[in-house]
């Protein structure tokens, strides 16, 4: 099995400060990191929950992926994240299964990870992310 784990699950909204305070005072959660992604036009912050994350994401310019989904969308669930050992092998594999990669190759991602996006249209209709945590010896990096 190439998934290891729920990585994420991401749900796109317009305010990010008004959905992190609404799951800190519904749920007691609390960010457990924070980011801006330039390449990517998002600005998102994780909850932790469990092993796993919720991701809280918003765009930061208009020709954000985030931000196409709100415009098309509204707020909602935009995709979900699998961890994966290897995101190369996991991306081959997809693909090799008649699914449709975004990403050609894996690529950097938040909090130190390597990730991939496969389309929807190969996919059942749900958008996912392979990701591949960092690592131990790009830690000492």
């Amino acid at each position: 099995m190439l998934l290891t784990q729920i990585d994420h699950i991401a749900i796109a909204v317009h305010d990010l400060e008004a959905a992190i305070d609404y799951y800190r005072r519904a749920f007691g959660a609390e960010v457990h990191h924070r980011e801006v992604v330039e390449r990517d036009g998002v600005d998102e912050a994780l909850l932790k929950i469990g092993e796993s994350y919720l991701q809280l994401t918003t765009g930061t310019r208009a020709d954000s992926a985030i931000t196409t989904f709100l415009e098309r969308r509204g707020e909602g669930i935009h995709h979900v994240g699998y961890r994966v050992d290897d995101c190369a092998t996991a991306l081959a594999s997809i693909v090799a299964a008649g699914g449709r990669a975004i990403d050609t190759e894996p690529r950097p991602g938040s909090r130190g990870t390597t990730v991939a996006f496969v389309h929807p249209k190969g996919s059942f209709g749900t958008l996912i992310e392979l990701v591949q945590e960092r690592l131990p010896e790009q830690e000492r990096e």
